[in-house]
């Protein structure tokens, strides 16, 4: 769980780092096939074909790889023997590969693109198909397995023609070359890998393990490679957004992308139902006074059942009409129909007794 934590914030820590979409800085150009490349390009391969017929008739060049052959260097030279074995190591694939993938990976770093790996990517590729089938179709054998003095050893299942090391070192030094930012960076650094190779190529012939021929078609091969990249450089910027389209996808995957903003949404028609009448207005009560609201209810006893009309009229609570009196003022001057029931039947200073208000 924990190695797994570290990838993802080590992969997390480099997409933020290419975060934007790759944009080239101004001042690095991107190679073209231009007129004098193609000229090159031309020369080199006649170059190829021509060492490739020198072989296979068995010309002069068959003859020379057989002198410095049995000229033996490595027994002519042996005080250099151990320098040339790490030396060597500048043509292996393998060591070669991670060093200049290291370099060109802090450049993809720095300048925000992957195009410095994509295109190491892509020379390896071509370099591993050209200079493999080439290797494996002429079946040439090496010195230390020669079988006929003099011969070409040409298909006879070896895979020595051309130098695998030679055109390894041509491709991955001269890898910097071409993606150098400036013309004069460019031209110090072709010459150094142009150096470097040669060098790697004879430090073989001084082996034992290459003959000068194959030397010489690994260089040119090596070169071809160079040469003819600007025609993978559409292909290149492709991968390079493809892999940037997975990146984002990988991305949304896990959550990380920024959630896009919702569409509106349309509120749905409302029907308005017509509007019912107001109801009248009820008409409030005056709040009952703190000293009426305060006082205990009153529990009365059951008395006999009366009838209405010999019921004693009792006062509502909240009402504004006062409690009866024994008697009206004045109703002995008002007439029969407006007199309040047994209104003169009460002595003055009694209070009517209450009954419990049932029927009705």
């Amino acid at each position: 769980m924990r190695t797994e934590r570290n990838l993802t914030r080590s992969l997390d820590r480099v997409f933020a780092r290419l975060d934007r979409e790759p944009e080239r800085p101004a001042h690095i150009d991107v190679p073209r096939m231009s007129r004098h490349r193609v000229v090159l390009f031309t020369a080199t391969l006649a170059f190829y074909l021509a060492i490739v017929w020198a072989v296979v008739i068995t010309s002069w060049l068959v003859r020379l790889d057989w002198q410095v052959m049995f000229f033996r260097p490595y027994q002519q030279w042996p005080e250099i023997h151990a320098f040339l074995d790490y030396y060597v190591v500048l043509g292996q694939r393998g060591p070669t590969a991670v060093m200049v993938a290291a370099w060109l990976g802090w450049r993809s770093w720095r300048q925000h693109t992957l195009r410095p790996l994509l295109t190491l990517a892509a020379s390896l590729l071509l370099l591993n198909i050209t200079v493999g089938a080439a290797k494996i179709g002429m079946g040439r054998l090496g010195p230390h397995y020669a079988t006929v003095i003099g011969s070409n050893e040409m298909g006879l299942g070896g895979d020595i023609f051309p130098s695998g090391h030679t055109a390894n070192a041509v491709v991955t030094w001269g890898i910097l070359a071409y993606l150098a930012s400036s013309p004069r960076a460019r031209r110090w650094l072709s010459a150094l890998s142009a150096v470097t190779s040669l060098g790697v190529g004879l430090t073989t012939v001084y082996l034992g393990t290459h003959w000068l021929s194959d030397v010489l078609l690994g260089w040119a091969a090596g070169l071809l490679i160079l040469l003819a990249l600007p025609w993978f450089e559409p292909l290149i910027t492709r991968a390079e957004t493809v892999l940037f389209d997975l990146r984002d996808r990988w991305r949304s995957r896990r959550g990380r992308t920024v959630p896009a903003p919702a569409a509106p949404v349309t509120p749905a028609p409302v029907l308005l139902k017509p509007r019912a009448a107001a109801p009248e207005p009820v008409p409030a009560r005056e709040p009952v006074s703190s000293a009426r609201g305060s006082r205990a209810p009153i529990h009365l006893a059951p008395g006999p059942h009366t009838a209405r009309s010999e019921r004693t009229p009792v006062t509502p609570a909240g009402s504004r009409r006062p409690p009866h009196a024994d008697r009206v003022p004045h109703a002995d001057r008002l007439p029969h129909s407006d007199r309040l029931p047994h209104a003169d039947r009460l002595p003055r200073g009694t209070a009517p007794q209450a009954r419990p208000l049932t029927g009705g």
